[in-house]
């Protein structure tokens, strides 16, 4: 497997473009399927996971192109609902297919998806969507079959805000007879960006970014043109990294308002923040103050997906923090790793606390999922020495290339990739 090799201690410093957003984008790819034809979509990136959904969509008989920041993809010759095993269980997010094939085909197989190993997160609000929009739902040995013959409207209550949940429900009844009204839906910007695509290909959608959309189902979609928004926690990450080694950069296309909550969090560390249209500038040229409090939560609080890089600032911070996780149990398991490297966290239940160190050392780590990923390669930057981030696949997942994206801020970071074994060469 790939390793990132890190030389730590140089702020970061200099200008980066934002990429498009993996969660907005996935759900997109998927919703393609609703409109037959040829789709444009601008500003995808390049990431384990879309070249995932892209091999998906290719099994089911699409065409399709990702070049640049452009996927180009015809939908038109699909003709299988069955999504095949061994790709699903490589990708939770693969999940969203279930709403657009459902309501193209009139049926769905599916099996229950992979992902990060970061908790439990059930299926079962996204079924309970489906059957009360008529479908009849059979689960076995972990494989789901679905079957409709005409998917209707309803009102849907979600005891929880899922974001996976609300946008297959939002697919699903785009083309349903009649009105489909969601109540606790979740309000991440991602869900608003799915339904201004849905609405491009001439849904009828509102609501998005509260909790309650309505959706009003329309006989047909059509191809369009479309641009994915910037990748928020991308751009969560670059500026937490410039505040943990205290440097100055300026990040380009992005959306202030999707980051307030970081922002928020950052500026009661001390770090210098200002905004300017879809420009950031962030910088920290002394130590972070200690967070009394940080506490993840659903859209528009602060987000599970930057916990554990904002626990990497406040590891160096000066005093006492405590960071709460409530929406995945599995989310603490960097805290070994960057005990490593020197860092003085506790864990009690789903709470960590952390006492700011003066410095954190280089050391050979394991990312063991996404974020927690991230959250290393920032700890890397940060540390004095070397660090070795091992099994980074895991951050390709969401990141395009993130060595390339902090070398263009002047950081002494590179990848190393495993020499082929004996029997790969043949």
């Amino acid at each position: 497997m790939d390793k990132l090799v890190i030389e730590g201690g140089n702020p970061l410093s200099g200008t980066i473009r934002i990429h498009g957003a993996k969660n907005a984008a996935l759900p997109i790819l998927a919703a393609s399927l609703l409109a037959e034809g040829v789709h444009s979509l601008h500003n995808v990136p390049k990431l384990l996971d879309i070249q995932t959904m892209l091999e998906i969509l290719e099994r089911l008989g699409c065409r399709g192109v990702h070049e640049e920041e452009t996927v180009t993809i015809d939908t038109s010759l699909v003709s299988t609902s069955h999504v095949p095993e061994d790709l699903m269980r490589q990708m939770r997010s693969s999940i969203f297919l279930m709403g657009p094939l459902l309501s193209r085909f009139g049926e769905v197989t599916i099996y229950q998806p992979g992902g990060c190993a970061i908790g439990e997160r059930k299926i079962d609000l996204h079924l309970q969507g489906l059957l009360a929009l008529g479908a009849e739902v059979v689960e076995s040995n972990g494989r789901v079959f679905c079957r409709a013959e005409r998917l209707t409207g309803n009102d849907i209550h979600l005891d929880y805000p899922s974001v996976g949940a609300t946008e297959n429900i939002m697919m699903a009844a785009a083309k349903a007879d009649g009105t489909t009204t969601i109540t606790g839906a979740a309000r991440e910007p991602e869900i608003q960006d799915l339904q201004n695509f849905l609405n491009k290909m001439g849904a009828h959608i509102m609501g998005a970014g509260t909790d309650t959309i309505t959706i009003q189902g329309v006989e047909k979609l059509y191809p369009c043109i479309y641009e994915v928004i910037p990748d928020r926690i991308v751009a969560g990450t670059v500026m937490i990294a410039a505040a943990a080694t205290r440097g100055s950069v300026t990040l380009t296309r992005t959306n202030a308002g999707h980051l307030s909550s970081l922002i928020h969090v950052l500026r009661r560390a001390g770090v210098q923040i200002t905004v300017c249209n879809d420009i950031i500038n962030i910088s920290c040229l002394g130590r972070p103050k200690a967070v009394e409090r940080v506490i993840t939560s659903p859209y528009p609080s602060f987000p599970t997906d930057l916990q554990s890089q904002i626990m990497v600032l406040l590891s160096l911070a000066d005093g006492f923090s405590v960071i709460k996780e409530t929406v995945f149990e599995g989310r603490f398991k960097h805290v070994e790793e960057m005990a490593r490297m020197g860092a003085d966290i506790s864990i009690d239940l789903n709470r960590a606390f952390i006492r700011g160190v003066q410095r954190l050392y280089g050391a050979t780590v394991e990312a063991t999922d996404l974020r927690a990923g991230a959250a290393l390669v920032i700890a890397g930057l940060a540390a004095q020495g070397t660090t070795v981030v091992e099994q980074a696949h895991h951050i390709d997942r969401g990141y395009d290339g993130i060595e390339k994206l902090f070398q263009k801020l002047g950081a002494r970071i590179t990848r190393k990739v495993p020499a082929p074994g004996p029997f790969e060469k043949i």
